[in-house]
């Protein structure tokens, strides 16, 4: 009996894993930062700093994402994502080339079922923002990670049998980083993007 169980578990599993709708894809774009001021390289105290004598700007980012759909209107979305954002000193200023890198898990809700040609979604989120401060990288222990949470929307358009394109609005909301004198809230960091996704 035990058998039999494991034999009708294994098949409803493996029909559940079939029915997942797989897309792989590529997207480009930019990032714009928003209460960007992340206090005072200088300062010593926050009495003493402003809160923008260091801001992070605008920048472009390139970035992959990896989505599991079902065959109704829910998915799954994993992804990466680099941030190209310099930092600008006011006090000088000078900019200083920077980036961000970014991965995050996201839940879609799709207005359309899996398959039709045009399907808008809403999306949510959370993940982790890594802060490289200028003139180091991540693997040289220049980070600094932040998690936080995000929120958006978009639309994909079935341009072939396996081809997809999509466009994406989020809103990503991290700690800010390094910890400087003089920072106030938290980073709102605006996501535009276009992309194309193989569907598997």
């Amino acid at each position: 009996m035990t058998f039999v169980r494991l034999l009708l578990m294994a098949g409803v599993c493996g029909t559940v894993a079939l029915a997942q709708v797989a897309e792989i894809g590529a997207h480009g774009g930019v990032s714009l930062m928003r209460n960007n001021g992340i206090g005072s390289l200088f300062a010593t105290s926050d009495a003493a700093a402003r809160p923008d004598d260091t801001t992070i700007q605008d920048g472009w980012r390139l970035g992959f994402r990896l989505t599991l759909n079902n065959p109704n209107f829910f998915g799954h979305e994993f992804g990466y994502a680099y941030n190209r954002a310099n930092w600008k000193i006011r006090i000088t200023g000078e900019e200083a080339g920077s980036a961000v890198h970014q991965g995050f898990y996201n839940f879609l809700v799709y207005s359309a079922r899996e398959g039709k040609p045009v399907r808008p979604f809403v999306t949510g989120g959370a993940g982790f923002n890594t802060y490289v401060f200028p003139g180091y990288s991540v693997s040289s222990g220049g980070g600094s990670t932040k998690f936080g949470v995000n929120a958006g929307g978009g639309v994909k358009f079935k341009i072939s049998p396996m081809m997809l394109m999509r466009f994406d609005v989020r809103a990503y909301t991290t700690p800010k980083p390094f910890d400087l004198p003089g920072q106030r809230g938290w980073i709102r960091q605006i996501e535009t993007s276009i992309g194309l996704s193989l569907a598997l």
